[in-house]
C-alpha cells in the first residue's frame, strides 16, 4: 500500500495547494484531502517540506515521460518541435491546480534553493527539447535563439492561464506558438544538416 498511499497524498497535496494558491498549508490539510490521518502522512514523508518536494518531482516525473512519448511518436525534426509544444500545454498541465501549484513552486524557488533548483531542470530541458531539432534546421545561432525565444513564450501563455478574467485556451496557446515557430523558420537560412540528408540522433527527455 505504501506506493499507492504516497501517490494519494502527492495528488492531495497538489489539489490542497491548487485551492490555497500557495504552498501555505499544512500537513493536516493534505492528509484530510488524501483521506488519512497526519500521523501517517508523516509516515511516509518526514515533513510537509518533504512531501512538497516530490510533489514537484512528480509534475517534472509527468511532463518528462509524455515528453519522451510525444517524441517517440514524430517522425521528423518540425514533428518533433510540434509534440514538445502541445505537450507543454497538455490538457492535464492546465488543469487549474496544477498551475496554481506550478505558480506556487515558482513563488517558493526565491527562498528555497532545491525548489529554485527543480524548476531550473524544467527550464533546461525544454530548452534542450526545442533546441536538439531547431539545430537540425537552423544554423546553431539562429537555433539557439528561437529555442529560447519559444521556451519564453511557453512559460508566459501557461502563466497567463492564472489571469481567470482573460484565460487562453489549449488549442490557442499551441496555435499562437506554432506562429511564432513558423514565422522565424520562414526567414531563417536552413541548416546544412537540413539539406543534406545527415541522421538525427535525439535524447530528449533524459535529464534527470
Amino acid at each position: 500500500m505504501e506506493p499507492v498511499r504516497r501517490k494519494a497524498l502527492v495528488d492531495a497535496a497538489l489539489r490542497v495547494i491548487g485551492d490555497h494558491g500557495s504552498l501555505a498549508v499544512t500537513m493536516s490539510d493534505i492528509a484530510r484531502q488524501a483521506g488519512v490521518s497526519p500521523a501517517l502522512a508523516h509516515h511516509y514523508f518526514g515533513s510537509k517540506e518533504q512531501l512538497l518536494i516530490e510533489t514537484i518531482r512528480s509534475l517534472l516525473r509527468q511532463l518528462r515521460n509524455d515528453t519522451v512519448a510525444a517524441l517517440r511518436a514524430a517522425r521528423t525534426p518540425r514533428a518533433r518541435l510540434s509534440a514538445v509544444i502541445r505537450v507543454s500545454f497538455h490538457a492535464d498541465q492546465f488543469a487549474p491546480e496544477t498551475i496554481a501549484a506550478w505558480l506556487a513552486f515558482y513563488a517558493e524557488a526565491q527562498r528555497s534553493e532545491e525548489t529554485r533548483r527543480f524548476l531550473v531542470i524544467y527550464a533546461r530541458r525544454l530548452r534542450s527539447n526545442l533546441l536538439a531539432d531547431l539545430k537540425v534546421l537552423l544554423p546553431a545561432d539562429a537555433a539557439e535563439r528561437i529555442a529560447e525565444g519559444a521556451a519564453a513564450m511557453i512559460d508566459g501563455l501557461y502563466i497567463r492561464q492564472s489571469l481567470k478574467s482573460a484565460p487562453i485556451g489549449i488549442e490557442a496557446s499551441i496555435a499562437l506558438t506554432e506562429d511564432y515557430l513558423n514565422a522565424l523558420l520562414a526567414t531563417a537560412s536552413p541548416s546544412p544538416r537540413s539539406e543534406n540528408g545527415r541522421p538525427h540522433r535525439t535524447t530528449q527527455g533524459q535529464m534527470t
